[in-house]
């Protein structure tokens, strides 16, 4: 069965179905959606992300719902038991990213366009692991992808930023799947792990350099002393979608080769 009416609720099923050529079969999309922009034009906003209303949802009469993760796990239940095919995607890791396009693509009858998606977006991993496979010295990234609490180790942009030539500063919170277990209780941990390399993408919010040049004892931190700090926009590397790899990875890689140049790191042996 190929599916013909799809609410999106997640951004990501957006941005893919879009680069597969079937954004014909999407009646509905998450008002959080951004990729690509003409979709926030051409469909109709049915959801948020965490809080949803059934009635919205069902008035685009989909025949199918793709929703993400635990956190949409009470609107997946609702559209359930309201007689409505429901699939939840829970991809964590660049793996399961390229897994859920090819998902996807199956339901929307599309295998042969899903397959070459994954296959670019993975030799754009390779490509850049074989860049920087030489280095002789990775930076030190710290990634804030929250900043009150502060939280840090998602798994997929920690994948990205050992891609992209860097060294997660908190890699082993890549184990947990919810921010709420990724929470940094004490600040002078960051401080400790000394980043040559801050990037901030607060979901929904932009960046505030300035706000983190004041936390207590952050100024001896190399990526502070140094002004290596930097933001990639939410939206281009918190979705775990295609966007992450295309768009995420591409600056992540530009941040640390500018990081490289302003240090003079040489970027491989002799």
């Amino acid at each position: 069965m190929s599916y013909r009416r799809i609410a999106c609720l997640s951004t990501e099923a957006v941005e893919t179905l879009y680069l597969l050529g079937a954004e014909d079969c999407i009646a509905g999309i998450s008002g959080f959606a951004t990729r690509p922009p003409r979709a926030r034009k051409e469909k109709p906003k049915v959801s948020g992300f965490s809080s949803a209303r059934i009635d919205r949802i069902m008035a685009v009469e989909p025949d199918l719902v793709i929703a993400y993760s635990d956190m949409q796990a009470d609107i997946a239940r609702d559209l359930v038991r309201a007689g409505v095919e429901v699939h939840v995607f829970n991809q964590r890791d660049l793996a399961g990213i390229l897994g859920m396009i090819r998902s996807l693509a199956a339901l929307v009858g599309r295998t042969d366009e899903g397959e070459r998606l994954a296959a670019d977006l993975q030799a754009r991993l390779e490509g850049a692991r074989e860049r920087v496979a030489a280095s002789v010295r990775r930076p030190r990234v710290y990634f804030e992808e929250w900043n009150d609490p502060l939280i840090s180790g998602i798994r997929w942009v920690s994948e990205l930023i050992e891609a992209a030539g860097g060294e997660d500063c908190f890699a082993e919170e890549s184990l947990h799947q919810s921010a709420r277990e990724r929470i940094i209780a004490d600040s002078a941990e960051v401080i400790a792990r000394a980043p040559d390399i801050i990037i901030g993408s607060w979901c929904g919010k932009k960046f505030r350099p300035e706000q983190l040049r004041v936390r207590p004892g952050w100024d001896a931190v190399p990526a502070v002393r140094n002004n290596q700090l930097h933001e990639i926009k939410s939206a281009d590397i918190l979705s775990p979608g295609p966007g992450a790899i295309s768009v995420g990875l591409a600056q992540m890689e530009r941040i640390i080769a500018s990081w490289a140049v302003a240090t003079g790191a040489p970027s491989a042996e002799p």
